[in-house]
This record gives C-alpha cells, sequence and structure tokens, in this order.
C-alpha cells in the first residue's frame, strides 16, 4: 500500500519506503529552515499518535530535564492557565496522554481516534513545548522549594518540598533503580549517563530557577527536535499545522547538542556501594557485571547485541541464564539482566541478586568462566534459530496494552532519531533478519560475539550493592542538617520570602482559571455506539471461537478451562501454579528442552485465570483457567502440539525448578512494592469487601508478597516444602484436566478455515469436561483499618468504601464521582499543594469499591483528612455542568481506549463470557453520559460514609509509633 509523499512547503522530503512488516509507510521530512526532522508512520490506523523529542543532556543530577519536563506543561503563550495538561486530559477523548523524562531525552507524546480531539491536543502541545511560560511559581510547585513547617510561622523548622522531588524520593526507594543508576555511574564515567536525569533526592535542591531557564532555551529548540506522527492523518496536513504553529519562528541553531562517547577502561572496574534497607542480611547483596558496547544508531551492531543476548539470556534454556538460574551464590538472576539499547551506546549486564557480600568476585568469576565455556563449546545451531525467530514475531506483533500501538512504533524509533540514525532502517528489521540469517550459518559468529563484545572487553564493571540498615537514618539527618544550616543563615528578608512565596504558591493552586480558553471535545464528540466484532462458533471436540482479525500473520490461540471448585490449598496456590505451569517439562522432556521448544515455534506460552463476579451478587464467581500462546501462521500445528502438551503432560517432579522459579517470583515481587503501592494499598483497603477481594489481596497484595516470601524461605530449608506444594499442584492439574474447555482463536480471515480444520484434529485428544462444580470463594464483609510498613522514603495512602454492584442504578453516578473529585478537588490538594506525585479516586466494580488514593507521597494523615475533605466538597459545594462533562468524557475516554486487534478481540470474548453483552455494555455507556450532579451528591451522601470506611497505608518503619496511635493494625514484610 503506497502512500503519498505529498509534503508541506517549508519541508524538504527525504526518502519513503513501504514496511511490509507493518502494513506501513515510513517517511522522512526534514524542515528547510531549522533542521527539524519529521518522521511520519502512515497507516490506515484511525488512532493518531503525536510525539515530540528532544536530545536533552543534563550535566548534573539535579533533575532539571525532568522537571522541565513536567514545569513545560504549567501554562504557555498561547493557553497561559495554570494547568493545560491535566486540563487537557479532562477536556479530551485521548487515548494517550503524557510525557517522559529518558536518560537523553525528553518526550510529550499523545493518541486520539478523534480529528477534532487531535486537533485540539496538538495545538496544546506544540505551544507547551516551543512557547511554555516557565513560571517560577510552578517550578517551585513541580521542581522544588523551601518551605517552614507551619507555613505562616518563620520560627518552625524548614523542609524540601516539591512534586519531583518526592517522586523521585519514591522511585529511589526501590532497589532495583538504585542499582541501575549506579550501575550506570560507573558505566559511563564522563558524559551525561553518569547522572541521575530524573534527579537525585540529594542533588534537586541545588537546581536554581534560572539553571531551568538556561536549560530551556538550549535544549527546546526545533533545531534539537523531532517531530514523529503515525496513523492516517496525511503528513502534509500535520505539517503545515507544525510549520503555522511552531516552526515560522525559528531560525536554525547553529550549536548542536550532543552526547559524547564515554571513556574508556583499560581495565575492568569493581565498585561497592549500599542500598537503604529495614535490616542488614548477609544474603541480601546485588551483585552485577556491565560491559558498554558500541553505538545503538549503528543497527548491526544493535541486531549482533540484541541476538547475542536473547541467546544468552532469552530463557531459562539459554546457557547463561540456566548457570545464573541454577547457582547457589544467590537467590534469583539480577532484575539488570539483559541488553540496555536506548542510550547512544549500549550496555550489557547480568549477575545475581540475593548474594553474600563475601560471595561478589565467585559471581564474577562464575560469569566470566561461564561466557569463556559458551564461546568454547558453542551453542546448538536450533537455539540460535530459535532466537532470530524471536526477534521476528516481536517484529510483526501489533502490540496493545498500556501504549498505543502507532505509539509503540515510534517509541522504537525514538532513540535512533534523536541520535540522527536511520530511523526505517530500526523499523524495517527484515533485511537486518535476512543478513543476520547468513551470518549465523557460521557456527563461530556467536562465539566470535562473546570473545568481542565480552570476554575482551576491558570496558567492564562489576557493581557490589549492599544493605546498609543506617543509611536511610543517615539521609534523612544529612537533610535536616542541611535544613537547619539554610534556616540559621536565613535573614528576616529572606524568612518573609520564603513565607510570601509560599502563600502566593497556594492563592496560585487556589485561582480557578479561565478554561474556555483552552480547546475542548463535548458529549456530542462522543461516539455512540461499542464497535462490534465478528467471530464464528465452531463445534468440535471443544467449541472454537474464531475471531478474524489484522493481526500480521500471527495466530493467538487460548486454552479456556471453566475453574472448577478447588480446596483452600489449591486456591491459595492457583497464582503460582498459572506462572509455573508453562516453565516446567513435558513428558520425557525437563524443562530446559521445553523452554528451547517453546522458542522455535511461538512467542512463549503463558497461563493466566479470568476471574469476576457475576453481575447479581459480588460474593458469587464466573472463573476461567487460561493457557496461552502466539505464533506465525506456518508454525499453528506445533503450537498447537505444544499447547495440548503442556495442559495433558506438565510434569510436576522438578524440585530444584520450583525452587528457582519461587525464588525468581519472590525477588519481582518485592521490588515492585514501591512501583505499585498505590495499588497495593488499594488492595490491602478494599480486602474486606467480599470472598474475591480478600483472595485477590491475599494473592496479589502485600499478604501475598509475605506469604511468598515465606514459602520461598521454607523451600530454601527443605525440599519436603517444595514436594507438599509439587502434591496440590498435581491435584489443582487432575481438576483442570476434568472440566470443560473450550477454545479462542483471533487470526487472519483468510487463514480461518485452515487454522480451524487443522487446531481442530490436535485438540481432539484433550478430555471432556466431567466436573459440574464450580470455582467458589466463601463471602467476607467486615471492616479494616490496616498500614503495611517497608522499606521507603514517602507514603501510599488509601480509603474504601463499600458502595453499590453490578447493574445497581448506583454504579454509572459512582463510576463517574472518581474523575469528578480528582479533577474538582483530589489533584489541587495531594499532588499541587501536598507535592505527592499523584492522587485521585476511583471506584472499582469488581469489588464494589470507592476507593482514594495517593502515590509517592511525603504526607500521611494529611492525605486522609483530604480524602474526608472531598466528600465535604462534593456535597457542600455547588459544582458546573462544565466539571460534570470532563468526568463523563474521561470515563467514556478510558471505556473506549483501543488495544491491538488480537487484544480486542479477547477482550469481547471475555467480556461475553462473564456475562457482560454488547447490549449490557452499551446500556452501562447510555447511563454513564446520563448521570447528572445530583445523582454525584446522592451516592457520596448514601454510601461514603464513616460506617462504609476502610483505610490502608503503605509506609516507612519509621512511622510505626504514629500510625499505632492512630489504630492502625500493623503488618511488616
Amino acid at each position: 500500500m503506497a502512500h503519498s509523499t505529498a509534503h508541506h512547503s517549508a519541508f524538504t522530503f527525504v526518502r519513503s519506503e513501504f514496511i511490509d512488516a507493518l502494513n506501513a509507510t515510513v517517511q522522512e521530512f526534514e524542515h528547510t529552515v531549522t533542521g527539524a526532522k519529521h518522521f511520519h508512520i502512515a497507516s490506515e490506523n484511525d488512532e493518531n499518535v503525536f510525539l515530540v523529542g528532544l536530545k536533552t543532556v543534563p550535566t548534573d543530577s539535579c533533575g532539571v530535564a525532568h522537571i522541565l519536563e513536567h514545569t513545560v506543561l504549567c501554562g504557555s503563550e498561547r493557553f497561559p492557565v495554570r494547568d493545560p495538561f491535566f486540563m487537557m486530559i479532562r477536556r479530551s477523548l485521548n487515548t494517550f496522554m503524557n510525557a517522559f523524562t529518558s536518560s537523553d531525552w525528553t518526550a510529550y507524546p499523545f493518541a486520539s481516534k478523534n480529528k477534532k480531539d487531535f486537533h485540539n491536543l496538538l495545538d496544546v502541545y506544540l505551544d507547551a513545548v516551543f512557547f511554555s511560560r516557565l513560571d517560577e511559581l510552578d517550578f517551585s510547585q513541580e521542581g522544588h522549594r523551601l518551605e517552614f513547617e507551619e507555613p505562616e510561622n518563620s520560627e518552625s523548622d524548614l523542609t524540601f518540598k516539591g512534586v519531583v522531588f518526592n517522586e523521585m524520593k519514591g522511585a529511589m526507594s526501590s532497589t532495583t533503580s538504585v542499582l541501575w543508576q549506579t550501575l550506570t555511574k560507573y558505566l559511563f564515567p564522563n558524559n551525561t549517563y553518569h547522572f541521575n536525569s530524573g534527579g537525585e533526592p540529594t542533588d534537586i535542591p541545588d537546581l536554581s530557577y534560572q539553571d531551568l531557564l538556561d536549560f530551556y532555551r538550549t535544549h527546546y529548540h526545533p533545531s534539537n527536535a523531532v517531530f514523529m506522527t503515525f496513523g492516517d492523518i496525511p503528513a502534509e496536513t500535520l505539517q503545515a499545522e507544525f510549520e503555522e504553529k511552531v516552526l515560522s519562528r525559528f531560525e536554525r541553531l547553529e550549536e548542536q547538542v550532543v552526547v559524547p562517547n564515554a571513556k574508556r577502561y583499560f581495565s575492568p572496574v569493581r565498585v561497592q556501594e549500599g542500598y537503604a534497607a529495614e535490616e542488614v542480611k548477609e544474603d541480601a547483596s546485588h551483585v552485577v557485571i556491565g560491559w558498554l558496547l558500541g553505538e545503538s544508531i549503528d543497527l548491526n551492531q544493535q541486531f549482533e547485541a540484541q541476538l547475542l543476548s536473547s541467546v544468552l539470556l532469552d530463557n531459562s534454556a539459554s546457557p547463561l541464564l540456566r548457570v545464573l538460574e541454577g547457582s547457589d551464590l544467590g537467590r534469583a538472576p539480577s532484575p539488570l539482566c539483559g541488553l540496555e539499547d536506548s542510550n547512544k551506546e549500549m550496555s550489557f549486564m547480568c549477575g545475581l541478586e540475593g548474594v553474600k557480600q563475601e560471595d561478589a568476585l565467585q559471581v564474577e568469576a562464575l560469569v566470566v568462566s561461564s561466557l569463556k565455556d559458551i564461546a568454547d563449546n558453542g551453542v546448538p545451531q536450533s537455539m540460535v534459530d530459535a532466537m532470530l525467530h524471536q526477534l521476528e514475531l516481536s517484529q510483526r506483533e501489533i502490540g496493545g496494552g498500556s501504549y498505543p500501538y502507532g505509539l509503540q512504533l515510534i517509541l522504537a524509533g525514538l532513540s535512533t532519531a534523536v541520535h540522527s540514525g536511520d530511523v526505517i532502517a530500526q523499523l524495517d528489521l527484515d533485511p537486518v533478519i535476512n543478513d543476520m540469517r547468513e551470518k549465523i550459518k557460521d557456527p563461530q559468529y556467536i562465539p566470535e560475539l562473546i570473545n568481542r563484545l565480552l570476554l575482551s572487553n576491558a570496558h567492564r564493571v562489576t557493581l557490589t550493592l549492599s544493605p546498609d540498615d543506617a543509611l536511610e537514618a543517615r539521609r534523612n539527618a544529612a537533610e535536616k542538617d542541611r535544613l537547619s544550616q539554610i534556616k540559621a543563615a536565613l535573614s528576616d528578608v529572606e524568612k518573609e520570602q520564603i513565607i510570601a512565596r509560599s502563600a502566593a504558591l497556594k492563592e496560585r493552586q487556589v485561582q480557578v482559571d479561565d478554561m474556555s480558553i483552552l480547546p475542548k471535545v463535548g458529549l456530542e464528540d462522543v461516539p455512540a455506539r461499542l464497535p462490534e466484532y465478528d467471530s464464528a462458533k465452531v463445534s468440535a471436540n471443544l467449541p472454537i471461537t474464531f475471531y478474524p482479525q489484522g493481526t500480521n500473520g500471527l495466530v493467538y490461540q487460548q486454552l479456556v478451562i471453566d475453574l472448577p471448585e478447588l480446596d483452600e490449598e489449591e486456591t491459595q496456590y492457583l497464582p503460582l501454579f498459572s506462572s509455573v505451569i508453562t516453565e516446567l517439562g513435558i513428558g520425557e522432556e525437563d524443562y530446559l528442552a521445553v523452554q528451547e521448544r517453546q522458542a522455535q515455534v511461538c512467542g512463549g506460552l503463558g497461563a493466566s485465570n479470568s476471574i469476576r463476579p457475576v453481575i447479581a451478587d459480588r460474593q458469587s464467581l464466573n472463573a476461567y483457567f487460561i493457557l496461552s500462546s502466539k505464533a506465525l501462521v506456518p508454525n499453528v500445528k506445533a503450537m498447537t502440539e505444544l499447547l495440548t502438551d503442556t495442559m495433558l503432560n506438565v510434569r510436576f517432579d522438578e524440585v530444584g525448578r520450583l525452587k528457582e522459579l519461587v525464588a525468581q517470583r519472590r525477588a519481582r515481587r518485592e521490588q515492585s512494592i514501591t512501583g505499585q503501592g498505590h495499588s497495593l494499598a488499594m488492595a490491602a483497603a478494599t480486602s474486606t469487601f467480599s470472598g474475591l477481594a480478600l483472595q485477590q489481596e491475599k494473592w496479589g497484595g502485600l499478604s501475598g508478597i509475605r506469604s511468598l516470601m515465606a514459602l520461598d524461605d521454607a523451600m530454601k530449608a527443605d525440599d519436603s516444602a517444595v514436594e507438599a506444594v509439587l502434591a496440590v499442584f498435581k491435584r489443582l492439574h487432575e481438576k483442570l484436566l476434568k472440566a470443560n474447555k473450550q477454545l479462542l482463536l483471533v487470526a487472519e480471515a483468510q487463514h480461518e478455515t485452515a487454522i480451524v480444520d487443522e487446531v481442530t484434529k490436535l485438540v481432539a485428544g484433550l478430555p471432556v469436561g466431567e466436573l459440574d462444580t464450580n470455582f467458589a470463594l466463601p463471602a467476607e464483609d467486615s471492616k479494616t483499618k490496616v498500614a503495611w510498613l517497608t522499606s521507603t522514603q514517602v507514603n501510599f495512602c488509601s480509603k474504601a468504601y463499600r458502595a453499590a454492584f453490578g447493574d445497581h442504578p448506583d454504579v454509572a453516578a459512582l463510576t463517574v464521582l472518581g474523575g469528578f473529585l480528582r479533577n474538582g478537588f483530589l489533584h489541587r490538594v495531594i499532588r499541587e499543594q501536598g507535592g505527592a506525585y499523584g492522587g485521585g479516586a476511583t471506584f472499582d466494580g469488581s469489588s464494589g469499591a470507592f476507593r482514594f488514593y495517593s502515590y509517592r507521597d511525603p504526607r500521611l494523615t494529611e492525605t486522609l483528612a483530604d480524602f474526608d475533605a472531598s466528600i465535604d466538597w462534593m456535597l457542600n459545594e455547588e459544582h458546573t455542568e462544565d466539571m460534570l462533562e470532563e468526568a463523563i468524557l474521561g470515563v467514556i475516554g478510558s471505556m473506549d481506549k483501543p488495544g491491538s486487534p488480537a487484544g480486542e478481540a479477547q477482550s469481547d470474548f471475555y467480556v461475553q463470557l462473564h456475562g457482560r453483552s454488547l447490549a449490557y455494555r452499551e446500556a452501562f455507556r447510555a447511563k454513564i453520559l446520563a448521570v447528572t450532579i445530583d445523582q454525584l451528591k446522592q451516592v457520596t451522601k448514601t454510601y461514603l460514609t464513616e460506617q462504609n470506611e476502610n483505610v490502608a497505608v503503605v509506609s516507612a518503619t519509621s512511622k510505626r509509633e504514629e500510625l499505632e496511635a492512630l489504630g492502625f493494625t500493623i503488618q511488616a514484610l
């Protein structure tokens, strides 16, 4: 499919190429005057995406690029309102809006399926990025500021405040973040990657407002920018807006922003640093070995490094990962294992966590000797072929999930674009895959890569990061001491200035802007109908549902099994069973052979559970176990054989393998706490509202993490604990084999007959269901007030209220209420005034709970009080129809967010399976559109009451006494 190369007269056409694997044309243009690049991915897709990226190269860890990213979105020349970014989220049908700071670029992307909305957002984004006001008070709010703890009392203690300051306190509470920042500090001794682009909390207060302005002037210029777009709006139309709104006002900037290459070491470096921990355990160190490789914009170097990383680390059969998983020196492979290719120069990392500090050199020796062994003995050709197959699969797959497909493509090319590489080559991997296919025919190719890129590469850093139970106290003391010294040196005039700025900021935060200057969409722009998806039902040994979708040559297959009645042990271990069943052996094959087989024929196997309450009763459930895979069409037979073989013949005798998998799962779950503390707090607050909510907290909440830690410890101590779990798995498996089954297939329409015929034959061997009792959980309805304590510099707060459920008439108003409270009250008091990175409210339909939350929050009791204050605000203030419309638009936008073609088909299948028909969903949508302010007040009054309230927080151990005094039940990991 050819697309027009028509372009605006201010741009020069550079080249264009149709990429078969993406079914899209990638076009490159350059703005004649400024040199700004425009890459347009022309597609028939109606979800249009825009991104402007700027090369941002900090020279310290003050967080200038990150704070600028926040402050840029706080008002601009044509839209001089205080918070256009968050206001546009409410006035838009966007499918994605955000801004990112990477280590060497800052990007401002959005996406929308509505053309009017797309152009509205483009207008605001272009003005925000290139003509930002950068008000000093916004810098104080978003970056950092000094305030007295009692804002009007200059005798009270000073404190640091600021959204980014608290965001980074939260981010750097994550050991994985500390590990990454510390390793790159040593891997890159002299360029921008040496520094923390997000900002170190200890350094952020050093950034001045003038520094911010200077950085903006040199970096936020079209000559340092790349525009990237995707969708069915022609490049010429987009360029006309770029030229009119921005580019016509700039000349070319002669001075280029560059990232110099890192100075290379002539011999390996070993370093040791610490991370904050509650207690010092002897086996809690991280040991990571990192190598600096070549440039990522050299596609051959990048692909060589990707292939090598995949061959060494892709799955448990990969030779280096196999050594790391099997080693007694540590608990699990490091979360940093793999290739980092988003920086200008790539790095390869591997190592272990849960290591004794004194064993660090043994870990290094193990890695180096394993690499020598692999280089000496080579790698089976089948394994190298399988990794190339995986790269081809990832190239062809149309993604979904949290990012629109077009944005995924843009992000895949962004780093290359920012560093002036070949974006079209980066997106069209078929030629380089074909080239690689020839290279790997040489059995010495992989050994030669190991020798060249790793073994003979002297730029190697071995980092040991060990727990330090005094680090947090030293850091807090240093901050306190710094603030005391600042206060002691303040003149009376300076004290008055701090008080005056606090008052001015507070005044600015409560001012009501004229929002009419911002463009908007209205309820009249909302599509009236939901999309319908074609599907065909095939009656065979197992019922088969086939969805024809544009999947770009892939087949998605899911075996869906009614979850049978389980005992308490089987229920508790269900998620663990699901996470390991595809990681074990099958029949005569051990798990290593199965991992190789998976890599050769499909994009991996996965298992999951889909459990939802029935519409009429929050305590009754529909529940399914799902075994999933995807493959290229020619591999459908091999994939289906693998799927059925796994279901029929999975082995439950690999004791050592289960121990490894539990240790790895524990490591991942422990590392996730500070990144998803708000979700964990909400799960804890909601846990007593239904049997499913309680069980989900035991599975995926902090209780679940604690249980997993205890299980891992028990398994390390005694193999009988492993045998006991395997015995539960066998019982679970036998019940699943006897349960009712069906199959879901998604592929392109032209392949339907061949795929269904092939699959029907292959699944005939699966036993027909003979169980008629279904999964159930004991009902639960009680109250809780719980505080979970862990190693964190910030808090995560939640209140939950038992509310209406299912098809109750109040559910629509409760769904709209979350956005209404966030937009009108919570965003201002929790984020802007309170300094948390985020906060809001949301209705959880699966548990019938209305939930408040805050994220990376410096406050605790004040935030809980703000949740209550928002209820008073809702009930006692007058509210406008505009505010209601914005809240409704937000709900509709999230309901209408498109997924990938396969993802949308799968979603349609499951909502119907759970009894939510298209008619039911359209009726609910109509109720959302009809919600009134009186209904919002009524549901607030009815449900958001003290007797319906649960409270949960995730906080620091140092807060124990304060929380006990407030009546919290204390829980610790």
